[in-house]
């Protein structure tokens, strides 16, 4: 009996995903554990083991296939001694896009064609019936939004016919404008529209000249990327949180550090910064924590997802347990994870299950900002270049330091502002006092 090979939910987060590249052909014979395919899901590209054995009869899906979704039939598996050429591929998963269809409608292709051509000659346009669109003096009557729509087009209004009341143009009567209607000129130029309706300037094909710009598809991971920071954004309570640290006594620390430390280990500041928070998420437990539909999830241990850039995105590789890690397996595994993230090679299970981000964009010079909170973590700290400031130093002299901004994006529905500032001072203390995180 043939197997059917299925799109593998790679990652949690994962409905659906682009079949990269196929690693075997229709006749190779694969055993269980040999490399079929590469899978490009929402945040890297992995490589798909085969289950089974036997001799690929059919490849269902091409290579370079986006959107298949999760469980949709990508190939079709022969057992030994079952004659390949025999077996069909299945319906449902030709193409994946259609894997909802209901297999009624595929076994009846013939009985449809008939009743689909009335509605065809049904819609006539009504606008037909109508007389000329009224024009009083220079102004002709249309709708607020039939003419902004007919600005975006380059539809000459005067030339329509209105379908409302009293022959008032409608959003219906542009929209069913002929082509010949439309006047490409006036689209992209961005001109008032009728009775002074400024046309906004957007990226849109209608409003630019086909050739004056790029258009680049969105791979899977700027779709992800768009969809889950629109929804945190717009469905998470959010506030931020802003303070100012002292670097001093930090950097001379890590001078210190790296002049003992094993050869080939080089702490960063990052470093530092992931361990103080990691430090003090446990001095402040009500604030490592997650909302659910259930009740809020507190953590027992501190995840610290760290934001690392990749072309198209970004991604959050995950340091578990980095409370109970010393600064030397921290520079470590954060290399290592890096790396691999920039190579889309990371393993689903090392970039899920944070419990609080940070977002350091000091090295490109960005003084202060806030980032977006990354679900379903309650927290998220972004990390702001340190400069030389002038400060009053303790005893009211005026003095210069190194200063850090940094701000703290923390979810309402888990913790409070009283929470987040708590959580800061915690981290102002290991900031500022390093040595306090060898307690």
């Amino acid at each position: 009996m043939s197997i059917n090979i299925t799109m593998p939910a790679l990652s949690p987060t994962m409905e659906e995903g682009t079949l990269a590249k196929w690693l075997v052909k229709e006749g190779d014979t694969v055993s269980s554990g040999d490399i079929i395919a590469e899978i490009e899901t929402d945040k890297a590209t992995m490589e798909v083991e085969s289950v089974d054995e036997g001799i690929i009869a059919k490849i269902l899906v091409a290579e370079g296939t986006e959107g298949v979704k999760v469980n949709a039939v990508i190939a079709v598996l022969a057992e030994e001694g079952e004659d390949a050429s025999s077996i069909k591929a299945p319906t449902p998963s030709t193409p994946p896009a259609k894997a909802g269809a209901s297999s009624n409608e595929d076994k009846k292709p013939a009985a449809q064609p008939a009743p689909a051509a009335k509605p065809q000659a049904a819609p006539a346009p009504k606008p037909q019936t109508f007389a000329s669109t009224p024009v009083s003096g220079d102004r002709i009557k249309a709708s607020p939004l039939a003419k902004r729509i007919a600005g975006l087009k380059g539809i000459d209004l005067s030339a329509l016919k209105g379908s409302g009341p009293r022959g008032r143009i409608i959003k219906r009567d542009v929209e069913n404008a002929p082509p010949g209607k439309v006047d490409a000129s006036a689209a992209r130029s961005g001109a008032p529209a009728p009775d002074g309706l400024i046309l906004p300037q957007i990226l849109d094909h209608r409003v630019y000249a086909p050739d004056s710009y790029e258009l680049k598809p969105l791979d899977g991971v700027r779709k992800v990327v768009a969809k889950r920071l629109t929804t945190s954004f717009m469905q998470v309570p959010h506030f931020p949180l802003t303070i100012d640290l002292e670097l001093d006594h930090l950097l001379a620390s890590r001078v210190a550090i790296n002049a003992a430390a094993p050869e080939g280990v080089k702490v960063s500041v990052n470093d530092l910064l992931i361990k103080a928070c990691a430090m003090a998420l446990m001095d402040e437990p009500d604030c490592n924590a997650s909302y659910t539909d259930k009740g809020i999830a507190y953590h027992k241990h501190a995840h610290v997802s760290v934001a690392v850039a990749i072309d198209g995105g970004l991604i959050t590789p995950v340091i578990f347990n980095a409370e109970d890690k010393g600064l030397a397996d921290i520079s470590e595994e954060m290399k290592d994870l890096a790396a691999r993230a920039r190579e889309r090679r990371l393993k689903p299970q090392e970039y899920s299950g944070g419990t609080f981000s940070i977002s350091n964009l000091g090295m490109f010079g960005i003084r202060n900002f806030a980032s977006i909170i990354n679900q379903p973590e309650g927290m998220i700290l972004s990390v702001g270049a340190g400069e030389k400031r002038p400060v009053v130093n303790a005893k009211g002299d005026l003095a210069v330091a190194t200063i850090m901004s940094v701000t703290l994006t923390c979810d309402h529905r888990v913790i409070g502002g009283a929470e987040g500032a708590k959580w800061l001072q915690a981290f102002k203390r290991y900031v500022e006092t390093p040595e306090a995180m060898l307690l």
